[in-house]
């Protein structure tokens, strides 16, 4: 940094070209960057799929898998069975099921103490047998699992999920080849269900203030991987495999890899987000199609909420993935028999069997544009770093330019001088320090807020969403009482610029292994607002720049996305009930934030 703190002697060349072309050049990064992130959805930028873990050995023996007619069989007592629970899980039933295939069966129980409200509680059970290796010292498992959805939920039913499971159970049961138990799981409350269930299996039982997830009466081993089945019919047309996980965790790519093979070996069409391979992924419509599933998996791993159940089991250090079949109808061909679909598990549970350690040879850190091609961490990283390249180079140019600023002001200040510029980095800090420790009270006054709302009689989506809304708004008039009642209004603009947009930089960089999709929307977007904010001698062009300000706010784009994908899923609505939806969803996406954070 020597050379940028000297800015006088004449071998600062380097400083001096970067302060006075910095702005073609960050605009220049910027669409490099853009546009190479964007051709990587072409074959001849990306690489294909293979596996890294020698020991899977996919496909090597024939499937033996034949009761689709068994689980006919179940899904039709399952059904009639859920008629009497239409709000329920039918528990009796489910531990008698897997008390007759000779399975250890356990129930396990969990509570929710909603924290926002008047902090109602919720309980909820869990089911699960284990299916002990004959081979083994029950020191690995593996989990097959599935959600139960009662008749009365607005969301589709598993129950061939839960019937194929138990088909399942009951061959595996009669096999002798079996190195690791299998845990068959059925969860109850979607997501809150598997939660409680991996926190009271590998936590013991203690629990939190929010989620007590109880303790268990019968373990496995160490979990090795786990199969979420999502299966809406008996007569499915595809399956799809889901991979996103909490905060935008991946598995291996090896188990992603494994299924999609296994897919393909037993003739089921597969998919990844919905979307099957180009006939010609080198031709410009097979660059179109990878790109839109290339950005759809951004899009969906950036929200960090999980795709499936399975994006819980990550956190633990344990590989998973949803695979989900949707209902088979004459429009989409021919559809898949019970028979493939238990011969494609079967193999995925066979392979995982061989495995002599954890998933670790492939990739965590990837990108898929199809089911066959992959972009790793190695490949998407530089288009990422030109991406916010600009934020650095930005950000030198102004510690640069400030640097000669301020051995002018010293150079030709004189007793006399009434107003000094303070251009010291020490001068920013009670603007930094007060943002920070305004934001991070916010974050937490939620739980307050919906306190408040009790008393004057708003629901808790109300009174957290006004309450955000209006703190926001409070927060716009900041600076200006800063300003006002501080001595912080002669602090360089352009020093307190240099200390946000480094922040922004190393947030975005060190994001981007966290969460690679999340830092680069993060970029993209803030990227071109933080290189143009500056102050502004007309009218006009304070206007323009508040108003870009303003565009990037978290609750604009959260109230932008959530219309737009409003106006997407429901194209046919009139504007003032499209209006509704939006502010409905937009209360709710807060809610879900916050209470994920708890």
């Amino acid at each position: 940094m020597g050379l940028l703190t000297d800015p006088g002697t004449e071998r600062s060349q380097l400083p001096a070209l970067l302060e006075r072309h910095h702005r073609p050049l960050c605009v220049t990064l910027y669409i490099i960057g853009l546009v190479w992130f964007l051709a990587l959805a072409h074959n001849s930028l990306n690489h294909g799929t293979y596996f890294s873990e020698n020991a899977l050995l996919p496909g090597l023996v024939e499937g033996d898998f034949h009761g689709d007619s068994l689980m006919l069989q179940y899904l039709q007592s399952l059904t009639e069975e859920a008629e009497k629970h239409p709000a329920g899980m039918p528990y009796a039933w489910l531990v008698g099921q897997f008390t007759q295939l000779g399975l250890d069966t356990f129930t396990h129980n969990f509570t929710l103490h909603y924290p926002m409200g008047k902090e109602k509680s919720f309980s909820g059970q869990n089911v699960y047998g284990i299916l002990r290796a004959g081979r083994g010292s029950s020191t690995e498992a593996i989990v097959v699992a599935a959600p139960y959805r009662p008749p009365s939920s607005f969301l589709q039913t598993t129950a061939p999920s839960i019937a194929l499971m138990l088909a399942m159970a009951q061959f595996f049961s009669k096999q002798v080849y079996w190195a690791k138990d299998i845990i068959f799981l059925v969860t109850e409350h979607e997501q809150l269900g598997t939660e409680a269930w991996l926190g009271a299996y590998h936590h013991g039982c203690s629990g939190g203030p929010v989620l007590d997830h109880g303790g268990i009466q019968g373990r496995a081993g160490a979990i090795q991987a786990a199969i979420n089945l999502e299966l809406h019919s008996a007569r499915v047309s595809h399956l799809d495999v889901k991979v996103e996980g909490l905060n935008g965790q991946l598995p291996n790519l090896d188990l992603v890899n494994l299924i999609h093979r296994l897919c393909q070996r037993e003739n089921v069409p597969h998919t990844f987000k919905n979307r099957i391979d180009h006939p010609r992924p080198e031709s410009w419509g097979g660059w179109l199609q990878q790109l839109e599933t290339l950005l759809s998996m951004v899009a969906s791993q950036a929200t960090g909420v999980p795709t499936g159940n399975h994006g819980l089991f990550h956190r633990y250090g344990i590989a998973a993935v949803t695979v989900e079949g949707s209902e088979w109808n004459s429009v989409l061909g021919r559809r898949v028999g019970v028979q493939q679909l238990g011969r494609v598990l079967e193999g995925v549970c066979r392979s995982l069997n061989n495995l002599l350690e954890r998933f670790h040879q492939s990739f965590f850190f990837y990108l898929l544009p199809s089911t066959t091609r992959y972009i790793s961490i190695g490949v998407y990283m530089p288009p990422f770093a030109l991406l916010a390249g600009g934020l650095l180079v930005k950000a030198l140019a102004l510690w640069f330019s400030t640097s000669c600023a301020a051995d002018i002001q010293t150079s030709t200040s004189t007793p006399f001088t009434v107003k000094k510029v303070d251009y010291s980095v020490m001068g920013s800090i009670p603007v930094v320090v007060t943002t920070h420790v305004v934001s991070a009270g916010l974050a937490a006054t939620p739980p307050l807020l919906s306190r408040l709302g009790l008393v004057m009689a708003l629901s808790t989506e109300d009174s957290v969403f006004f309450g955000l809304l209006g703190a926001a708004i409070t927060l716009l008039f900041l600076p200006h009482f800063m300003a006002k009642c501080t001595e912080i209004g002669g602090v360089s603009w352009e020093v307190v610029k240099t200390v946000a947009v480094l922040e922004l930089a190393v947030l975005v960089f060190a994001g981007a292994v966290y969460n690679f999709s999340l830092a680069l929307i993060i970029t993209l977007t803030f990227t071109p607002v933080a290189l143009m904010a500056s102050p502004s001698h007309s009218r006009l062009g304070r206007l323009a720049k508040s108003l870009l300000v303003l565009s990037v706010h978290p609750l604009s784009l959260l109230m932008f996305s959530v219309l737009l994908d409003t106006v997407i899923n429901f194209p046919g609505s009139a504007p003032l009930r499209l209006l509704w939806r939006a502010y409905m969803a937009i209360k709710r996406a807060l809610m879900l934030m916050r209470v994920c954070a708890l």
